[in-house]
Order: C-alpha cells, then sequence, then structure tokens
C-alpha cells in the first residue's frame, strides 16, 4: 500500500491521539495542551482535504487494518460521501474549536479538549466505516464523549437535560445491538457490502426477520436523527448545553440521516426482497411532521437558544423530506441540504451566543434590552445566520431548497413535500423575524436595568462570521457544489460498485 492509501486512516489516528496527549499535556501548561488540540483540528481539516480530493477520481477504496480482507476484518472505506462528511465534520470542528478558545468556553472544565477529540474520533469512525458492528461502536465513542460536553460547564438544568439524553441514548443503543444480532444470526456477516450481497440471496423464510432487522435499525438511525415521534430529547438537550458545544452537536442529527443513506440503498436496496427499502412507507409522514414541529417550535420560542435547536429539528425535517423519496436525484438535493443546514444550524448557536455574552442579564432571552455593545453587528450576523437556516435569498439554504423542489417535482411525494418546504419556510421567517426586531430593534422600557456584564472582544465575532461568510462561498460555488453532490449519489446508487470495492471483486 502507498502512503496515499495509509491517509485513509488520519481521520480516526488524528484524534486518538490528540485527546490523550491533550489531555497529559494541560494538567502542567495549558497553553500547550490547547496548542496541541488546535494544531490537531488544523491536521484533521488537512487530511480531510485530502481525501476529498483523491475521491475526486470516483473510485471507492477499501483500508482493511491489520491487513485481514474483508469481512474478516475491519475495513475502512473511502468514498465521496464518506470524504464529503469528513470535510464538513472537519471544518465545523476548527471554527468551534476556535470560538471556544477565543471566548475560554474551554475553561470550564479540564477535558474539554479530550472529549472534543473523542467527539471527532467517533463522528470520523462512522464515516468511514464499512461495518455496521463498528458503526455502533463509533456512535458510542462520540456518545460518551457527547455525555461530558454536554455537562461541560455544570448547571442543574444542563444535568437534568443531560440525564434525559443518556437514557433516550443507552435505548437506542440496545435496539441497535438486537438488530446487529438478528442480522448476524440470518446472515453470519455484519460487513456493508456482505451484507448487502448475502440478503440477497437468502430464502423466503427469512425475509420477515430480515425485514424486521432493517426497520429496527432504521429506528436507530431515526432516534440519532430526533425524527418524530423520536424528537422529544433534542429541542431540552441543544438548548441546555453550551451554545458552543451545541454548534459542534449541529452535525449529530445528521449523522443519524448520513447513517440511512449509507445503508438503506446498499443493503437494502431492489435486490433486498421484502426487506427492499423498508423505511419508504414511514419516512415521508415522519419528516413532514418533523419539519412542521421544529419550524413551529421556531415561532413559539422564547429565547435563542431554543429556536436554534428547533432550526436543527425542521432542518432535519426538511433533509429528509429530499431522502424519503429514496431516488438518486433527490439524495443529491439532500446531501446539498444536509452541508448547508449542518453549518447554518452551528452559525445560529454561536451567533446566540455572542448575543448572550453580551446582554449580561438578559441572556439570549426573546426580550428587550438596553443597548449593548456590537448590538448592530450581531443583528446583522443574526440576519445573515437566520436568512440560511429559512433558505431564504441569496444565501445557500434558497438554493438547496430550490434544489429539493426541483428533483421532487417528478416524484408522487412532491404534493406533500412542497406545501411542507415552503408552508415550514414561511412559519420560520415569521418566528425569526418576531424574535430579531425584538432583540435588537425594540427598545427597552425606561426603567430596565442597565446591563452588567464585562467586557466583551470583537474576536469573539470571528466564528459566526467565518461561518456565514462560508454559507456566501456555498452559494456562489452553488454550482460546483451541486456537480459534487450529483456525483455522490450516483455513487450511493450503483451499490455493485460498493460491494465489488470492498469484497474485493469484479463488480460484473
Amino acid at each position: 500500500m502507498t502512503a496515499l492509501d495509509h491517509l485513509l486512516i488520519a481521520p480516526v489516528v488524528i484524534p486518538a491521539v490528540v485527546a490523550p496527549l491533550a489531555l497529559l499535556a494541560m494538567r502542567r501548561r495549558r497553553r500547550v495542551g490547547v496548542a496541541i488540540s488546535l494544531a490537531g483540528c488544523v491536521a484533521l481539516l488537512v487530511a480531510a482535504v485530502a481525501l476529498f480530493g483523491v475521491a475526486q477520481d470516483d473510485a471507492i477504496r477499501a483500508y482493511p487494518l491489520g491487513g485481514w480482507p474483508a469481512p474478516f476484518g475491519i475495513v475502512l472505506v473511502l468514498d465521496r460521501l464518506s470524504a464529503m462528511m469528513l470535510v464538513l465534520a472537519s471544518v465545523l470542528a476548527l471554527v468551534v474549536m476556535s470560538h471556544a478558545i477565543v471566548t475560554a468556553v474551554d475553561r470550564k472544565g479540564w477535558h474539554f479538549h479530550p472529549l472534543f477529540h473523542f467527539q471527532l474520533l467517533g463522528l470520523n469512525g462512522a464515516f468511514l466505516t464499512g461495518d455496521l458492528f463498528n458503526l455502533f461502536v463509533f456512535f458510542e465513542v462520540l456518545l460518551i464523549a457527547s455525555y461530558g460536553l454536554m455537562l461541560h460547564g455544570q448547571g442543574g438544568a444542563r444535568l437534568k437535560a443531560g440525564v434525559a439524553y443518556v437514557v433516550v441514548n443507552i435505548v437506542g443503543s440496545a435496539i441497535f445491538l438486537l438488530a446487529l444480532g438478528l442480522l448476524y444470526g440470518l446472515t453470519g456477516t455484519l460487513n456493508m457490502a456482505d451484507l448487502a450481497r448475502r440478503i440477497a440471496v437468502l430464502g423466503a423464510p427469512d425475509q420477515g426477520l430480515v425485514r424486521l432487522a432493517g426497520l429496527l435499525l432504521l429506528t436507530v438511525f431515526a432516534l440519532k436523527a430526533a425524527v418524530v415521534p423520536l424528537h422529544l430529547w433534542l429541542p431540552r438537550t441543544y438548548a441546555a448545553t453550551m451554545p458552543v458545544v451545541a454548534a459542534l452537536f449541529a452535525i449529530m442529527t445528521k449523522v443519524g440521516v448520513y447513517a440511512m443513506i449509507r445503508t438503506v440503498p446498499l443493503i437494502f436496496g431492489d435486490a433486498a426482497g421484502a426487506a427492499a427499502w423498508v423505511p419508504a412507507p414511514w419516512l415521508l409522514p415522519a419528516a413532514v411532521l418533523t419539519a412542521v414541529i421544529g419550524f413551529a417550535g421556531v415561532l413559539a420560542a422564547r429565547a435563542m437558544r431554543e429556536q436554534a435547536a428547533f432550526a436543527i429539528l425542521g432542518s432535519t425535517g426538511t433533509l429528509l423530506l429530499a431522502v424519503s423519496c429514496w431516488t438518486q436525484a433527490t439524495t443529491a438535493a439532500a446531501l446539498f441540504y444536509l452541508f448547508h443546514a449542518t453549518l447554518a444550524g452551528a452559525a445560529l448557536f454561536l451567533v446566540a451566543d455572542v448575543t448572550l455574552r453580551r446582554r449580561g442579564q438578559y441572556g439570549d432571552a426573546v426580550v428587550p434590552s438596553p443597548r449593548f455593545e456590537g448590538q448592530q453587528a450581531i443583528g446583522l450576523l443574526f440576519l445573515g445566520a437566520t436568512i440560511a437556516a429559512v433558505g431564504l435569498p441569496p444565501l445557500s439554504g434558497f438554493v438547496a431548497k430550490l434544489f429539493i423542489l426541483q428533483t421532487t417535482a417528478g416524484t408522487p411525494a412532491w404534493i406533500v413535500i412542497w406545501p411542507t418546504v415552503l408552508g415550514t419556510t414561511l412559519i420560520g421567517v415569521i418566528g425569526f423575524s418576531r424574535s430579531g426586531s425584538t432583540l435588537f430593534w425594540k427598545p427597552a422600557a425606561e426603567d430596565a436595568d442597565t446591563i452588567a456584564c464585562p467586557d466583551r472582544t470583537r474576536a469573539e465575532l470571528a466564528a459566526p462570521v467565518l461561518l456565514v461568510a462560508l454559507l456566501a462561498v456555498l452559494t456562489l460555488a452553488a454550482g460546483w457544489a451541486t456537480a459534487q453532490t450529483q456525483a455522490t449519489a450516483a455513487q450511493i446508487f450503483a451499490p455493485e460498485r460498493y460491494v465489488a470495492a470492498v469484497l474485493q471483486r469484479d463488480p460484473r
């Protein structure tokens, strides 16, 4: 194997090495530990961009760990989809880490940096693994890290929401193991490529159990994505945790959607018999409800973090509207929207963070307050982030929603998808307009208490500015980006290529 082939394991190795190094350094010289952590984020971004460049040749690469070939050993797989997700995770990680350092949020606990990198280890491993059991393992790694990050900074409300978050995910893990047990008992393998091959030749007596296993698996992914009715944990958890942590968590729900996109066309596609396209009957109505409840929550919310949490929920519903059609064209639109929605959701949380820091005792509550330092600049950032979140021009959310409407127009579900997308956009506009006018325009009462908070630096605005700028760049590069997602969708809907690459067999 060449050095280029070994680069495939870098997104897993880098955070696995940086996390303990940062922990050891923090005890003696905090600045050294912070420098190691930030350097790790930069290295991850460099590795992800390099792998994205490698994936441009349209080849699918398998990396057998320890030299054990699939399906007998652990295998990592690089294709366009995993490369795109690695870039998204590394960009988000670097921006969030920079903001945490500038605002000194990382100083509220000794273990912020190690937990942050273990979270990245779980995310990157989930994107690269070619094995369902190792997908479970990487899910557990990122969840365990997220438990600690969610409680970072302490607080009673945070602890209460954290307990609920832990319980929900433990239940999800148990269901995941049950699904894996069924699949392994039926097929004797958990390698995704080998599962696709073996499920296609199972006899009729086993089809019912395969369908049950597929439904259990998709239930777990729906729980991770916070799809209605499995969504109740998300608004409370994301609104209670620190905004910097919630900004990183913006990609967490998208991991569940990624897992659906990865497994359904590959394992439960046309060749899967009775288990073919198992989520088809329920995913569309669940997506509609998720989008509606999410943006209705934006309208009803009374704090910026709460609004951002519901916006994350609504964006997941909009994303799944496109995914639920299970066509190559709609999947391409979904991938473009996935990239956009993750950055937009993170931007909302970081804008909420800089707002509550400057409003003192008023925090991020949607109530009038006296003028505060940087109010106009933060108001413009809020405008940019909310325009992106609801999908108005000129930012990439508008392009993404047009892409979804265009690709779903020829499907039977368009009569449901179009009113949902347009209606939730209107609800989101009303909700964010109401809160924005109250926070940044409406004057406080004459007898209102003056704001008491320490001086803030302009450097705190850098991260949200960068995220909004990235959304603007995504808009300008929409032609190139949509071509990328179309090529990615073409790979996803050619599962025989994935099977051949992983199992080293002729796709013919």
